[in-house]
Parts: C-alpha cells; structure tokens; sequence
C-alpha cells in the first residue's frame, strides 16, 4: 500500500493519500510504518499544508502516533526536502531547528546537503559556504554532492573564482585521502562550464575541456552539450565544431551521445550570425536524420529563420526573400521584436518599397497625424442598431457590415457587435458585443486610432467629444458623434489589389503587415 500512497503523493493528491494513509492505519487496514510517514509528509510538505504536516511529526516525537514510528533523519528529511524545493528556507531552518538532536544523529552530511540547495533555490546562494564552515564544525567531511552544491551556488553567484577553487580543494583532498569518490564527475564539471560560458572566460572553458578528455571521465551528451554551449558563448565556434565532431563521431557506436535538435540550433545560431548560409543549410539538413528526440515545430521553424538570417548576414537579398515568403504564407502573424521580424525588417529595408513582401497599404488622401473627426463618418450614418434587438430580425445587415453600433432607448452607444460573435440568432445584440465600446475623443490622430483598432482586435471605433471621457473608456454622458472603422480606412487606401475585396481582408491585411495580430 506505500507503493500506493508514493503514487497519489506524486500525483499532487494529497487528500486522497490522506484518506488511504487513515484506511491503512485502521482497524482493517494493513497498518502503517515509519515509510507510510515519511510519504505522507513528505506529500503535505509539497502541498504546502506545513502545520498538518508539523502536528504528525509532533504526535511521533510524543509516541502517540499509530504504528509507533521512531522519529529518524530519513523520515524528516523527506519533509524537509520538500520544504527546500519550495525554496520555504525560513520552515526548513525552522523544522532543522526543531528537531536538531534527531537530525544529527548519525553524523551525515546528507541535511547539510539539503540545506545548501535550499540556499541554491532561494535569493541568497552563498549562503551554502555558510553551511559547509557547520559541516567542518561538526566534524565532518564534504562529499562528492556537498563540493557540488557548492560549486553551483558559487556559479550562480557569479563567483567563479571561487568556484575554481572548490575544485581545486575537491582534487586535493581526493587525493589527500586516497578517496576517488571525492574526485569531480560529469555534474562538476558541466556546472563550471556554464558558469564559464557565462563570464566569457575561453581559457578557463578550453583548460576544463582538456581536463575532462584527458581523464578517465565518463563524458555523456549533457557534459559534451555543455562543453559545446560554453565555447560558442565564448565566440569559438572552430572549438566547438571540434567538439561536435567528436559527438557525431562518438555517436555512430554510442547511440546515447546522438546529439539532440537544441544542439544543432545552438550551432547554427553561430553561423547565421557570421552569415555562413552553407554551414546553416548543412546543419539544418543533417539536424532531421542525426539528431536524437523529436523536433518541436517551434525548432523547424527556427531553423527556417536561422537560414533567413544567414542569408541577410551574407547579403544574399533573393533568398532571404524567398524564406521570408515561405515563413509569411505559413504563419498567421509574428512579432516584429522575434527573429523572424528583426530579420523581414532588414529585407524590407534592403527590398525596396515597390518589393515588398507585406504588401504595404499605401493612404494618399490620408494624413496620419490628422485628427480622427476630419474622416469619420456621423454616427447617426452608421445606422446604429437597439441594443435589445434580437440578431434573427437584423441578421442581413452583418452581411454588409462586419461590425455594428449599439445604442440604447437615450441614444447613447452601449457597445459594438462584431460580424464574428454573430452566434445565437435568437439572442439580443448587446450579449453578444465585446464590453463597452472603444471611445477616442474628436482630437485622436488617424495614426492613433488605427494602431488602437489593430491592438484591440477590434473594426470600428466610436468618436465622442473631446475633453468628455478618457480614452478606452465610454461614459453614458458623452453622446456618440461618429464612428471610424477599418472598413472607411479601405476607402481611402490607394491600393486596389484584387486580393483585398472587404473590410474583412483588410483587417487580415493589415495584421499580417504590421505583425501585431498577437501582440499589439
């Protein structure tokens, strides 16, 4: 039944293991241990039901508890763990404190241990030295994890200096005591690495590479990927070709060293930047066969713009167009801060207005930075609909329109019905609008207004006098005098397309344009 109780405690179902560890313990139960204890708190400490969790471990300290547990460090470290990877250093030093004669006993550096990555996951990493100097009070010696522990909470410091130094002290007192299970593994490693690549230090990361090979170190993909990762942070991307040789050349007896698709683009972000177009299609290609895993299509679709970027790097204008047509005709939209967008900026640039891929909406009889009232079209035009109509009696009139005004019986715009929420015939217009309408005041520049319509999803704008309301907001005081809507935008655009018949398209148009169909 523990077996059971794990699996509900894994599952985050803390009430259902709560109702099998009272089953287990009753008169037909099949009783409870010092394990079933410990998987229990260990469960309400994940849950963060703390108090619960400190009246159990009370209760077994008194020896009032069923099954009588014996209090030991294994059944409070489980609690105390979970504490820890909730980053809660305030409970866990407050449950160590607590039951410190009982932590203790077996002078194991297995709590320091725990304490230290605590430090790790909160706000103050170095706090982790702090316990290593208690576990040379106490009389006890660092192992393996413990110089590990430390060594992340000095990279996540930034401290790499330090960090270098507890390697060194972890190969001296290896040695010192003749202890090979205090030599540095593949963790100690990969985590210098990162610290490394993080502080740009190429001849620290080669030294600690040339380390790695040169000793009997079992060397996994994570260590080779993070060997590789370090050395293109540090701008070597000849040493971590090398590297990534080594990996392929490795892989073909050794399936388990296959590179995975992060590798590869990792890779080739190094050659778009310097622009190498035949080292990214190369990369790109041999990414689908030799990689390991599947390839998300967030992947695909960065290795596409990875090809576009190298292109523009190496002045190939032709076939960064071509990728950028092929990525525009299968995504809906992208943002223009993404890679992607930084990159069709520059092909716009280099394109020329008359080239352009997104095809641009030219307004001859427009002038941005004029005021929105000298295009609008009077409300009472607009033919405005009752607000309480039913869609069933006016369903037509969506045909013509793709959004409609509403107003109640004072005359005032209650909101604005879409052509697309058009869903229930038989129920009133104003449950199906979008909350109370966008309003601008009289003096809103075009350019405004049309960057509000795009943000908001929205195709019609409602215009109020100046100086009555905020923009955004509507107030029942402010009468409506007219409306501006992507589909009178059309009508003054100078680009008659075949491919652009209504309102609709425009819309379309000119989310794709702007590439803020998502994100404004």
């Amino acid at each position: 039944m523990n077996a059971v109780l794990e699996a509900f405690v894994r599952c985050g179902d803390v009430d259902h293991a709560l109702l099998l560890f009272k089953e287990m313990r009753g008169p037909r139960g099949c009783g409870v241990d010092g394990v079933s204890y410990g998987i229990l708190l260990k469960g309400l400490g994940i849950a963060r039901r703390i108090d619960e969790a400190f009246e159990i471990l009370e209760s077994i300290e008194k020896d009032s508890s069923i099954g009588s547990p014996r209090l030991s460090p294994h059944l409070i470290c489980g609690f105390l763990n979970a504490l820890i990877e909730a980053g809660d250093m305030r409970r866990a030093n407050a449950l160590v404190a607590r039951f410190r004669k009982v932590l203790y006993e077996g002078h194991s550096v297995l709590l320091y241990n725990l304490l230290m990555k605590g430090y790790i996951k909160s706000n103050f990493p170095l706090g982790a030295l702090t316990v290593k100097d208690e576990i040379l009070r106490q009389g006890l010696k660092p192992d393996r994890l413990t110089y590990n522990t430390i060594i992340s909470a000095c990279v996540k410091s930034s401290e790499i200096d330090k960090a270098i130094q507890f390697l060194e002290d972890m190969k001296e007192e290896a040695k010192r005591e003749s202890n090979p299970e205090l030599l540095p593994d593949a963790v100690t490693y990969t985590t210098l690495l990162k610290g490394l690549g993080n502080s740009r230090d190429l001849y620290s990361v080669l030294k600690i590479v040339v380390e790695m090979k040169s000793s009997l170190l079992s060397i996994d993909r994570t260590a080779y990927t993070a060997m590789i990762d370090a050395l293109l942070a540090c701008g070597s991307i000849d040493g971590a070709l090398c590297i990534f040789g080594d990996i392929i050349k490795q892989a073909g007896s050794n399936k388990d060293l296959r590179p995975k698709p992060h590798l590869y683009l990792s890779i080739m972000r190094a050659f778009a930047t310097r622009g190498d177009v035949d080292m990214v299609m190369r990369l790109n290609k041999r990414m689908w066969p030799d990689s390991v895993g599947s390839i998300s299509p967030a992947a695909k679709e960065e290795a596409c713009e990875l090809l576009m970027e190298a292109a523009i790097n190496n002045n190939q204008i032709d076939l960064a167009r071509g990728l950028l047509r092929r990525i525009v005709n299968e995504k809906k939209c992208f943002s223009w801060t993404s890679r992607v967008g930084l990159v069709a900026i520059k092909v716009e640039s280099l394109s020329g207005f008359t080239n352009s891929l997104l095809r641009p909406h030219v307004f001859p009889q427009i002038i941005l930075n004029d005021p929105v009232e000298k295009y609008m079209v009077p409300f009472q035009e607009s033919q405005p609909l009752p607000a309480d109509i039913i869609l069933r009696k006016v369903m037509m009139r969506f045909l013509k329109d793709r959004a409609v005004p509403l107003v109640d019986d004072w005359g005032g715009c209650v909101g604005i019905v879409h052509r697309d929420d058009c869903t229930k015939l038989d129920a009133p217009l104003l449950s199906m609008s979008r909350g109370p309408p966008l309003c601008v005041p009289t003096s809103t520049t075009v350019e405004h207004v049309i960057d509000l319509l795009l943000r908001e999803k929205s195709e019609m704008v409602i215009v109020v006098k100046s100086g009555n309301m905020y923009e955004g907001s509507y107030a029942s005081s402010s009468r409506p005098l007219g409306i501006f809507s992507l589909a009178i935008l059309w009508s003054f655009t100078g680009d008659y397309s075949s491919d652009i018949h209504d309102a609709g398209s425009l819309v379309t148009a000119l989310e794709q344009d702007t590439g803020t169909c998502n994100c404004g």
